[in-house]
């Protein structure tokens, strides 16, 4: 259920209340690289952001359809008629702390024991025959036990307030909420979108796990209409190695490459993104023409349906020839003015 309404005295801007605190978990986690998180709330959902060094964004939108109840108040100010996106600026945001908000909720046991990146389960008998962060017969869902979270927002300044209840224990969290620094966004040509590739997103994930052991500083991605199609390339201290993904719909769902399309990443910056090619069911890799990689997860909710997890993430520049420099002068050097 969802209500929209007007701006009433005394009336909260925002409040809503979900069955899991565990789902609001795992999704806001696939984005926990950065100390604050940037919250803005609508009429639609609540859009959480996060970026580093203007050169990786991480988003995760969780939709009014996820939560039992979400109401929403709609701000005095109207958009003017020489501004007509006076409205969109003023719609509520703020800045929170991202570990406070993921501590606080997963106090009940949202997460698993093993939620660290690129962590491979052990051989535990029953729990191993079971895909992670699914649920089975004795997961808080199946038992009954999944809890109710509660969300709210008072007024411009108010803390962010969670209230946690399960099993007759509740537990209440006000979270104090900064001004937004309002970062410009990573933009992203769709019209000019390069490379546009759907696949499983585990096979991404196992690449970049396998890749890591070389403890590499760059990935180089290259997608081409010839073999190899699509390939991961990385070069570390410790070698170097590539994984060559072949063409067709057993492996690559989508693929559609115009031209031969190569960039380079901060690796680390890529592997940060581990946590939501784990839980995504796919992934959708696009490159446009100035290098900008875009990868859009798709994450299976409980009670069907699903959620998205962006991420955005600035090239290195080209290598100059005649300068000569080295990879270790490169690693700090992205092309941060992407218009």
């Amino acid at each position: 259920m969802s209500t929209i309404g007007e701006n009433q005295p005394g009336a909260p801007i925002f409040k809503a209340v979900s069955s899991s605190a565990r789902q609001l978990f795992q999704l806001l986690n696939c984005i926990r690289f950065a100390p604050k998180v940037h919250v803005q709330i609508s009429n639609e959902g609540m859009r959480f952001a996060v970026e580093e060094s203007r050169v990786m964004q991480g988003i995760v939108f969780l939709d009014k359809a996820l939560f039992t109840s979400f109401t929403y108040t709609l701000p005095v100010v109207e958009p003017g008629e020489d501004d007509p996106d006076t409205f969109a600026s003023d719609l509520p945001n703020f800045q929170i702390s991202l570990s406070a908000l993921l501590e606080t909720l997963q106090i009940f046991g949202a997460a698993d024991a093993n939620t660290s990146r690129f962590s491979k389960p052990e051989n535990d008998g029953y729990g191993s025959n079971i895909r992670r962060d699914r649920p089975n017969a004795f997961s808080n869902q199946a038992l009954g036990m999944a809890g109710i979270c509660r969300l709210s927002y008072t007024e411009t300044g108010a803390p962010f307030s969670i209230i946690l209840e399960e099993s007759g224990v509740t537990t209440t969290c006000n979270l104090n909420t900064y001004e937004p620094e309002n970062p410009e966004e990573i933009p992203f040509q769709r019209d000019a979108m390069q490379v546009k590739i759907i696949m499983q997103a585990r096979w991404l994930f196992d690449a970049i796990s396998e890749l890591s052991s070389t403890s590499p500083s760059r990935l180089e991605i290259t997608a081409s209409p010839d073999a190899p199609y699509l390939s991961l390339s990385a070069v570390g201290h410790l070698g170097s190695a590539s994984i060559d993904f072949t063409k067709g719909r057993d492996l690559l769902e989508t693929f559609t490459v115009a031209e031969k399309w190569t960039q380079s990443y901060k690796f680390e910056m890529v592997k940060a993104a581990g946590e939501a090619m784990r839980l995504a069911s796919k992934v959708s890799i696009r490159g446009d023409e100035q290098g900008v990689l875009s990868l859009q997860f798709m994450v299976e909710i409980e009670g069907g349906g699903f959620s998205f997890v962006d991420f955005r993430f600035v090239p290195f520049l080209p290598e100059d020839d005649e300068d000569g420099e080295s990879e270790s002068q490169d690693d700090d050097e992205y092309e941060n003015d992407v218009e």
